[in-house]
């Protein structure tokens, strides 16, 4: 099953068991940019996957009065770039009424901003920018990386109870890979996808496929390789015991590194163990729409090599 399908099944099937879990966005009628609700309007109906008008502020908000009045909305926002027209709604609304409120009130939303580079789409539809909803407390950001955390993830996201910022990539869409429906994970559970002795090297959303590449290059030394999956809350556990074990940590991703939530990483393990930390990532540039300048963005696998050899 693709990435796209993975998470409409694990939507259909929360949808089946759950009444008040609704869709709303542009285009979810006619399936999504992605394919990611096909079929869902045919099943259930107008009423619950809700085409909207192109204001994603409007969207957002309607989403955050459906949830505290007693619905679970998912909110579609197409790409991260265009959520930021919904900023407010979900910094000083979502993320701050169970706070502000003594808890009288919950926003249980999911709202899903694809993340990433998106070829041939330039600057203003392939950011990456999972670290400022992590810097908000009162949100929740996810980043799957596989077609079973696709499903698996979204599922667990529905159920929180809190808004969920779930952060899909954008050309990890038509990624293939086996899907346990039944498979449960847990929010906040980074997954170990490699053990290795000699780098720790951490990574989520579409990066993952990369440090796999970079990983079979290193001939000479063990990775041990962990998808993040979560980027709030993070699974310390996991990283700082691996880091402790093989003394050494590179962070990889596809965001900025200047202020890059790789940074969180990098200086809590160096806070608490002490050891080499290292970061790569994307400069601090515009994505371009050439091809070449496109490629100045991209994060390859003889980077992430590089990092981990040094």
């Amino acid at each position: 099953m693709n990435y796209g399908a993975a998470a409409c099944l694990a939507l259909e099937r929360a949808m089946a068991v759950d009444s008040r879990v609704v869709v709303l966005g542009e285009d979810v009628g006619r399936g999504g940019v992605f394919g990611q609700y096909r079929g869902l309007q045919s099943k259930f109906g107008a009423a619950r996957v809700i085409d909207t008008p192109i204001s994603e502020s409007t969207i957002m908000g309607a989403a955050v009065g459906m949830a505290l009045t007693g619905l679970k909305p998912v909110v579609e926002m197409r790409v991260v770039d265009f959520a930021l027209c919904a900023i407010d709604e979900i910094v000083n609304q979502a993320a701050k009424a169970r706070y502000m409120f003594g808890g009288q009130g919950r926003v249980p939303l999911v709202a899903r901003l694809p993340i990433g580079l998106w070829a041939g789409s330039a600057a203003q539809h392939s950011q990456s920018l999972e670290a400022w909803f992590a810097h908000v407390p009162g949100l929740v950001v996810v980043t799957p990386g596989t077609p079973q955390d696709n499903h698996s993830l979204l599922a667990a996201a529905i159920a929180c109870g809190d808004p969920v910022i779930y952060m899909e990539h954008k050309e990890l869409w038509g990624l293939e890979g086996e899907v346990l429906p039944d498979e449960k994970t847990s929010l906040g559970k980074a997954k170990v996808l490699q053990a290795g002795t000699d780098v720790t090297l951490v990574t989520w959303s579409r990066t993952v496929q990369t440090a796999l590449e970079a990983v079979k290059q290193a001939n000479h030394i063990s990775v041990e390789l962990i998808d993040l999956r979560t980027i709030w809350p993070w699974d310390r556990d996991t990283v700082l015991a691996s880091a402790a074990k093989t003394k050494r940590l590179v962070v990889a991703h596809e965001a900025v590194r200047v202020a890059g939530f790789g940074a969180e990483i990098a200086a809590t393990v160096a806070e608490e163990l002490g050891i080499p930390v290292r970061r790569v990532a994307a400069a601090r540039i515009p994505v371009g729409y050439s091809p070449p300048l496109e490629d100045a963005s991209r994060l390859d696998a003889e980077a992430i090599l590089q990092a981990l050899l040094g």
